[in-house]
């Protein structure tokens, strides 16, 4: 898949996000310990994983935050979506095109009891 990396300084010192190009709200990449490790895909019904997060968010009315914070304590995890710092200043540095194989989210993490 391809993605953008984009550096931004921050008043936090210098992040780097991960972006995908021509981004819809249904689609996010999940880091798992600081490190960009699972695409997910709400309307990719294709995979059995991205179906159980669709229910869990779109039809459940929970918001990605809340799903992924159940899933940490579940499997005591650490997933998360990146958010540049919070601070008003931010600037970019650079951005460059970066090819990754992300994975979706494994099927055992998610549940539609949780």
């Amino acid at each position: 898949m391809k993605v953008i990396e984009t550096t931004y300084r921050t008043f936090n010192g210098i992040q780097k996000i991960l972006e995908i190009p021509k981004k819809k709200f249904n689609q996010c990449i999940i880091y798992q310990d600081d490190n960009p490790k699972f695409y997910v895909d709400f309307y990719d019904l294709e995979k059995e994983s991205n179906c159980m997060m669709n229910s869990l968010i779109l039809l459940a009315g929970r918001s990605l935050e809340e799903v992924l914070t159940l899933i940490n304590k579940k499997n005591n995890i650490n997933l998360s979506i990146p958010k540049i710092s919070s601070l008003v200043f931010k600037m970019k540095l650079k951005s460059e095109f970066r090819e990754l194989d992300l994975d979706p989210l494994p099927e055992e993490w998610l549940s539609y009891s949780l």
